[in-house]
């Protein structure tokens, strides 16, 4: 036990390298899914590229936010970090125990079995014949997928760095060629009439809720802007590199997505789209593909999303594991986490942990319940980071914060509005991410007691 507890992780990674990171974690599988669900919600044209533009712009408020926070420590663990650092231990450990359980294994749960939707879509593997349950040969290559990449992550975050930018890289390549092929396509010749706005409820009320329900399909694309915050010892300089990289890389990932969505839009109507939705397995981006370019099409973007997916789970495995790290490195987790291999400097344990909880969602949920449950528990936890900046602020223990107050008060406030609106147009998956965070209040104090075992 004495040589794990020497063991330590390596700050060898540079800016480019985390404004990549940043994007990668971003850019998965949402960009190329989630306007199908969001056009059952909302069939009008605009107001699902408006939906895109606000979900991106509260991402910005949230990003400059949480780059304030970032210049307050060099350690590893990120909102961990930051919440028990100004908070407290309890809400710190809470939070964490929310990101093991629910926000971002249930991400990188959602990623791999987008990834698996397009590996079985590419080569036309037979739904069903490895296990004998729902989707059975999707989620069986999803996990396959997250136990080569925590194998991977574990030989080193130099090659974990360097995977991430090169597949972030082609996967930015490959949304700037659906971006041309929407833009140019004659949309005459296949796109249904657009239907406005008052072809929906009449409620008013009805009618901002759905537009809300179908923004969180947005803001799953969006999120993942923070998670490199959880690599903080492992970055060069990163009280400057990380808040640089976290305004940059969510800036950069916004404008592709606004444009790729309009894009799609050129192709096919909400209407089409929200057909498309109740045909299992068919992915939006690869419809337009087909639309576009014909089978050459299909095959090249299914090639992406498989590519985009993959590299988004890898981002995300990488940076995930350093939270529970740091929690069992302070006593407030299962102590074999808080191990580093003795010749690759990685958390190994905490990598092998994620893997085995996010195989179990795999396992026990569809893509959309997954990512539903994941934004509820997520924006909860964005709305403290806000009420983080302003405490900060008012006690001047942070010298500048961008846009303050207005910037974390305008986040805030979205975030409440978009918790709500999850409650009440998601109730099922909400409440059940809500007993995965309350499980750890009893865990909190059972940790805290064995903490100096």
């Amino acid at each position: 036990m004495k040589k794990d507890k020497e063991q330590h992780l390596l700050p060898i990674l540079g800016l480019g390298t985390a404004i990549l990171l940043v994007a990668g974690n971003m850019i998965g599988s949402g960009v190329f899914k989630k306007i199908s669900s969001m056009s059952t919600s909302i069939a009008d044209e605009k107001l699902i590229l408006l939906a895109w533009i606000i979900a991106g712009l509260i991402s910005m408020l949230g990003a400059f936010s949480f780059a304030s926070l970032a210049t307050t420590t060099k350690e590893a663990g990120g909102q961990f970090q930051y919440f028990k650092n100004i908070f407290g231990d309890f809400f710190g450990f809470i939070y964490g125990w929310s990101f093991f359980t629910v926000i971002s294994t249930a991400s990188i749960a959602s990623i791999a079995y987008v990834f698996a939707e397009s590996f079985v879509n590419l080569f036309h593997i037979h739904a069903n014949t490895i296990l004998a349950i729902n989707n059975g040969d999707v989620k069986f290559i999803a996990i396959i997928t997250l136990l080569l990449l925590t194998l991977f992550n574990i030989l080193g975050v130099q090659g974990g760095g360097w995977l991430s930018n090169i597949v972030t890289s082609a996967k930015i390549i490959g949304i700037l060629l659906l971006i041309y092929l929407g833009l140019s396509f004659n949309s005459q010749n296949t796109h249904l009439a657009i239907k406005t706005s008052s072809s929906m409820t009449t409620n008013e009320l009805l009618q901002i809720s759905a537009f809300f329900t179908a923004m969180l399909g947005a803001f799953w694309a969006y999120d993942g802007w923070v998670n490199i915050t959880n690599m903080a010892s492992e970055f060069k300089n990163p009280t400057k590199n990380i808040p640089r990289a976290i305004i940059m890389g969510t800036a950069l990932t916004t404008l592709l997505y606004v444009l790729v969505n309009y894009a799609y839009l050129r192709v096919f109507s909400p209407t089409e789209f929200a057909l498309l939705y109740s045909q299992n397995g068919n992915i939006a981006a690869v419809a337009v593909a087909n639309a576009t370019l014909g089978t050459i099409g299909v095959t090249i973007i299914s090639a992406l999303i498989m590519i985009s997916t993959f590299g988004a789970t890898q981002a995300s495995t990488m940076s995930a594991a350093r939270v529970y790290y740091q929690m069992s490195k302070e006593g407030y987790f299962f102590k074999p986490f808080a191990r580093v291999h003795p010749k690759y400097h990685t958390p190994y344990i905490s990598l092998l942990g994620q893997m085995v909880w996010a195989s179990l969602l795999i396992l026990s949920g569809t893509f959309d319940q997954l990512t539903d449950m994941l934004i509820f528990a997520a924006f909860i936890f964005y709305a403290m980071g806000a009420v983080a900046v302003i405490k900060l602020k008012i006690e001047k223990k942070i010298e500048s914060s961008f846009g303050y107050p207005y910037i974390p008060v305008l986040f805030f406030v979205s975030c409440i509005v978009i918790v709500t609106n999850a409650i009440y147009s998601r109730p099922a998956e909400s409440l059940f991410g809500l007993c995965l965070i309350l499980i750890g209040v009893p865990l909190y104090f059972y940790f805290k007691k064995h903490k100096k075992d």
